[in-house]
């Protein structure tokens, strides 16, 4: 990361004049938006005097457009307040203040209110701090470094800055940005079929990222694509939930020159209040946080669910309510380009995506699961290109494992039907000092080697002596799909009368709600059969009966019978196979399952793989709860990566261990003969 560590040690040094008056977990509330409103000040320097004139000059109101114009920035202020006079007053320090943020432009105004800016001028100001955290920002150091320091810079130093922060208050920081050369990388695999699409003139991209954080995705998306066309249009387009680093990203954009055309920032949640659908794009990109649940937006989501089906955003499935990642990856698909559109580029149709995932989405959940199902949709459809893994301890707020998932609706011709898996987890480095939990990045040289597999995955997949041969898998489709059938075997049961079983049939609900009189009846009659045992259920009613008869007994209702029959039962592998109406029924505790690939036979699998060790199974029969249809497997899907990578280390020979074992109690002899001497 390229922070210019003075300038952030300098706007770092402010939270000593808020020590006190403020909790650390609020440096932030203050900080952030003075640095937001400095830099906006030195960009605006150049200009401000035209931007006065201009106002001046213009009877009325003047329209936002010609101050704009006269900024030769998306952005403006018409107060005729610096920082080099807000503070010149200390008695007026506070209306020079707010008479300088009521000038700024709309844009300007609403990244403030983001901030809550005006409730800290006021709370700065009781506190008597005001007038000293303006003098501070207002150093003419500051006029120098943030005058000359890059936007590109200027992100960095904003993520240093909400990484102290977190910190601070225990947040996690992740959640508003991700580290630079994992950003890099992404981009990188998201264009890489695209290299030679993006030359040449008129070329004109739309970008999204629909959990933007600090906007360093887009950032990097644009960096990069300028780099191979700098005459490229770009469009830009982002969603944060996060008030502070949606304030921070749009400011970033505007003072780029992107205007709300260029550069839709937007405020809000993407799941409940998706603020981009008026078009598709082109890319897309995120990193949403890992394992965050949606129950929040929990009706809004299962209402389009409910309502719209494919139709919708959420056609697919739902996830577990508890991780939202499967959520964020079918809102990106449904705002993919058709292939058949006519976009004016037949290089660049359709759609692609790139997304951080934990492990979770790989596996997580079940044949028939919303998990499951909205795999099955993603690699059914042929949308699924590739995953790649990642090195663990990559991201500041946590050192698990996390995935690439590259996503299309126009793959390659040799892509079409497989799934590219990538295994670049020991490409790393490690950093000298660790940053929350990122202890390794990702070196440029790794990147590009990274990548350079990446490109060739399918000659190096078909290529045995290549050094990368054993990094690169290519799998069908199919290959991920699996038939889950249920196998069933017969309830085998016999029938004993002991003091336990009656306790069991005297606290049976049934037996509870039994009229007193005839429960009391029923409990004396059946202790006559303490001792019984039978194998034969209808012979061991027949012995039931009797003694209700011998005993006086009022046979039972049913309900009461099935409780008594129940408390009697005992679960013997050589006891009688139990029917109902004729028909076996099947024991709940010897029920299991079997993953049947999905290119295979399920008869043939069972005939196989099950009944040598089990004559008596068979495969049982379920009803889809949606269709009601009669199934014998449900369709599952799953990506086992680590299997599909994993290597057998043979364990260490025993004379070695042995000999280890030895020198160690060697040594530990001599340090208590040294103790003892």
């Amino acid at each position: 990361m390229s922070v210019d560590q003075n300038l952030s040690a300098f706007i770092w040094s402010v939270a000593d004049l808020l020590r006190g008056d403020y909790k650390q977990s609020e440096y932030g509330k203050v900080i952030l938006p003075f640095t937001v409103l400095r830099r906006f000040d030195c960009v605006m320097e150049p200009t401000r005097q035209d931007v006065w004139e201009r106002d001046d000059a213009y009877p009325g109101d003047t329209p936002p457009a010609l101050l704009k114009a006269a900024a030769g920035l998306p952005i403006y202020n018409t107060s005729r307040q610096s920082f080099r006079t807000i503070g010149s007053d200390p008695a007026n320090v506070r209306g020079n203040l707010i008479d300088y943020v009521n000038g700024f432009s709309a844009e300007i105004a609403e990244i403030l209110d983001r901030y809550a800016f005006h409730t800290q001028i006021e709370r700065l100001d009781a506190a008597g701090l005001l007038y000293q955290v303006v003098q501070k920002f207002a150093d003419p150091k500051l006029d120098l470094s943030l005058s000359k320091v890059s936007n590109h810079d200027m992100g960095y130093l904003f993520e240093e800055l909400i990484r102290n922060f977190s910190e601070l208050s225990n947040e996690t920081a992740g959640e508003h940005f991700t580290p630079r050369e994992v950003i890099e990388l992404m981009v990188e695999l998201l264009l890489a079929p695209d290299n030679d699409a993006l030359t040449g003139t008129r070329k004109v991209i739309d970008i999204l990222d629909p959990a933007c954080g600090t906007g360093g995705m887009l950032a990097a998306a644009e960096e990069h694509i300028r780099k191979m066309n700098p005459e490229i249009r770009i469009n830009l387009a982002g969603q944060e939930i996060n008030a502070e680093s949606y304030a921070i990203c749009r400011s970033d954009m505007l003072m780029k020159g992107y205007d709300d055309n260029s550069a839709a920032i937007k405020f809000g949640n993407s799941f409940s209040d998706d603020q981009h659908t008026e078009y598709p794009f082109r890319y897309m990109l995120a990193n949403p946080p890992f394992g965050v649940e949606w129950k929040k937006v929990e009706k809004a989501v299962k209402d389009e669910h409910n309502d719209l089906g494919h139709a919708g955003r959420f056609g697919a499935g739902l996830p577990r309510i508890n991780d939202g990642s499967f959520l964020f990856l079918q809102h990106m698909m449904h705002k993919m380009r058709p292939t058949t559109a006519d976009v004016g580029d037949d290089d660049l149709k359709g759609s692609r995506i790139a997304i951080v995932f934990n492990g979770s989405p790989l596996f997580t959940g079940g044949a028939g699961s919303g998990e499951s199902e909205i795999r099955r949709w993603i690699i059914e459809n042929d949308h699924l290109e590739a995953i790649v893994a990642l090195p663990d301890q990559l991201f500041y707020n946590t050192g698990i494992s996390t995935y690439f998932w590259i996503v299309t609706n126009n793959k390659a011709p040799e892509n079409r039907g497989k799934v590219i898996l990538l295994d670049a987890r020991d490409q790393w480095t490690k950093i000298r000092k660790s940053l929350g939990e990122k202890r390794k990045e990702i070196s440029k040289a790794q990147r590009a080697h990274i990548s350079a597999v990446y490109r060739d995955a399918f000659s190096i997949a078909a290529d045995p002596d290549h050094p990368d041969h054993a990094r690169v898998k290519v799998f069908r489709n199919e290959d991920f799909g699996y038939q889950r059938i249920t196998i069933d075997r017969p309830l085998r049961q016999r029938f004993e009368v002991s003091e336990e079983s009656l306790t069991a049939v005297a606290e049976a609900k049934a037996v509870q709600s039994y009229d007193p009189d005839l429960r009391d009846e029923l409990l004396t009659g059946l202790k006559t059969l303490i001792g019984t045992s039978e194998t034969d259920r209808t012979k061991f009613r027949e012995k039931l009966f009797a003694a209700y008869i011998e005993n006086s007994v009022t046979v039972p209702p049913d309900k009461v019978e099935k409780a008594i029959m129940a408390a009697f039962s005992v679960t013997d592998p050589d006891g009688e196979v139990q029917k109902v109406k004729g028909k076996v029924v099947h024991d709940p505790d010897l029920r299991d399952f079997e993953n049947v690939p999905l290119t295979e036979d399920i008869d043939e699998y069972f005939a196989r793989e099950v009944l040598p060790h089990v004559p008596d199974a068979w495969i049982a029969e379920t009803k889809d709860p949606k269709t009601k249809e009669t199934l014998r497997a449900k369709i599952g899907y799953e990506i086992p990566f680590t299997r599909y990578f994993y290597t057998y280390t043979p364990p260490r020979p025993l004379e070695e261990i042995d000999a280890d074992l030895k020198a160690i109690e060697a040594q530990i002899q001599t340090l208590l003969g040294q103790v003892t001497a």
